[in-house]
C-alpha cells in the first residue's frame, strides 16, 4: 500500500516532468517561428542609409519565394509592404482602410490578378518605406484583398531609382525629392 506521501511525489514528478517537456517545447517553437518570419519576410527593420549624392537609399533582401516583403508604414500605421511593379497604385485591404480611416473615394473598376472588381481611390497622406517617405500618394481600396499585406505600386516606386543585383533590390531616392 502507497502512503500518500509517495503519490504526492509521484504526482509532483510527473508534473515536472510535463513542466520540462512543455518548456523544452517552447524553447525550440519561438526560435524557429522567428526563423520562418525572417525566411518570409528578411527586410522586417530597414533603414535608409545617405548615398554620397545625398539620395536615400534602402536595400531589401528577396525572401524565400522570390519576393520583396518589407515593413513600413501608411499614414503613420504600420504595415508589411509586397513590392509589386505590376499594379498602377498602391492597394490597400478595405479592411485595412477602414481602421486607418481612409477616405473612400470615387469607385472604380479595376483589373487584378484575380480579374475585375469594384474598388475605391484614394489618397494617403505619408507612405514609409526605411527612411523613404513620400506625401500625398495616390492608393486603391480593395474590398477583397487580405488584411495583412499592401501591394506598394508603382504610385510609390515610380519617384524612386530600383536596381536589382542577385537576391537584393536598391530603392533609391534622390536627395531632391526627398520628403516630396
Amino acid at each position: 500500500m502507497r502512503s500518500q506521501d509517495d503519490v504526492f511525489s509521484r504526482s509532483i514528478g510527473k508534473g515536472m516532468v510535463w513542466a520540462a517537456w512543455i518548456l523544452a517545447l517552447v524553447v525550440l517553437v519561438i526560435p524557429f517561428r522567428l526563423f520562418l518570419q525572417h525566411q518570409e519576410n528578411p527586410n522586417r527593420s530597414i533603414v535608409a542609409r545617405a548615398t554620397e549624392e545625398g539620395a536615400r537609399e534602402v536595400i531589401l533582401r528577396r525572401n524565400r519565394n522570390g519576393q520583396y516583403l518589407a515593413n513600413g508604414q501608411v499614414n503613420g500605421y504600420p504595415v508589411v509592404f509586397l513590392l509589386d511593379t505590376g499594379a498602377t497604385d498602391i492597394a490597400v485591404p478595405e479592411a485595412f482602410a477602414r481602421e486607418a480611416g481612409l477616405h473612400f473615394g470615387r469607385k472604380v473598376l479595376v483589373q487584378t490578378a484575380n480579374g475585375s472588381l469594384w474598388a475605391w481611390r484614394t489618397r494617403l497622406r505619408s507612405v514609409a518605406l526605411g527612411g523613404i517617405v513620400l506625401h500625398d500618394v495616390s492608393a486603391t481600396i480593395l474590398p477583397t484583398m487580405a488584411h495583412d499585406q499592401v501591394l506598394l505600386g508603382m504610385s510609390f516606386l515610380k519617384h524612386l531609382e530600383l536596381l536589382q543585383s542577385g537576391d537584393t533590390l536598391s530603392l533609391r531616392q534622390k536627395g531632391a525629392a526627398a520628403g516630396s
